[in-house]
């Protein structure tokens, strides 16, 4: 673990880990994971969860920020189909209600929506955070993007990490990621070239600052 220019930086999930852990005081902790998309938000989250709830017995459970999408037909009736994944097609209102909800008390279950990327779609209630989880890993692309109206977020995180990830690899992760679902060489490369990349962009060039910077491979 080293001290960088945004706080610290480590190199591996066992690091990252005993570090959200070291930060817990009293009540639940909010931990904000952002950056590209392809970084690996999903795959880190989930490896943390088990990391923690294995390693040092506190419960955690995983938000995921892409159950605010918005459905495909507003995007249609938006003209934001292409763009879907940019910061305006989701619903910020909804998920800081729903941050701001997990974060009160008293503690209470409370169900949440799951985006599932085979179907494109997100499924309602998906998922329960039981009423005793002590950490939540909230991870997406613009947890700290320092824009309206994202930038009301911040003030809900205990603590940030964002993920590093050269643009190559990032390139490369995305390219899969759309042929995995069957689009052609072509619709793949417009997606990524047209879309992805451009939020990754703008996520380098507009979050605020982290606490912490993930610098191990994913």
């Amino acid at each position: 673990m080293t001290l960088s220019s945004s706080g610290v930086s480590v190199t591996s999930e066992a690091a990252l880990a005993a570090e959200i852990v070291r930060r817990k005081r009293h009540g639940r902790l909010v931990v904000a994971i952002f950056g590209a998309p392809g970084s690996g938000k999903s795959t880190l989250a989930d490896r943390l969860r088990a990391e923690i709830t294995q390693s040092f017995h506190v419960s955690t459970e995983v938000v995921p920020m892409d159950g605010s999408h918005y459905d495909n037909a507003i995007l249609d009736a938006k003209g934001l189909r292409p763009r879907k994944g940019s910061p305006e097609t989701f619903d910020v209102d909804g998920l800081a209600s729903l941050i701001q909800r997990l974060r009160a008390g008293p503690p209470r279950d409370v169900a949440i929506p799951v985006f599932d990327r085979t179907l494109d779609m997100t499924r309602a209630s998906a998922r329960i955070v039981d009423k005793e989880v002590d950490i939540l890993l909230v991870e997406g692309n613009y947890l700290l993007l320092d824009q309206k109206p994202w930038d009301r977020l911040k003030d809900y995180f205990d603590v940030t990490v964002k993920i590093e990830c050269l643009r190559d690899e990032l390139e490369k992760r995305l390219m899969k990621r759309w042929l995995d679902l069957g689009m052609s060489e072509k619709e793949s490369r417009s997606k990524v070239e047209g879309n992805d990349l451009l939020n990754a962009d703008l996520i380098e060039s507009t979050s605020l600052a982290a606490d912490i910077l993930f610098l191990g491979a994913i």
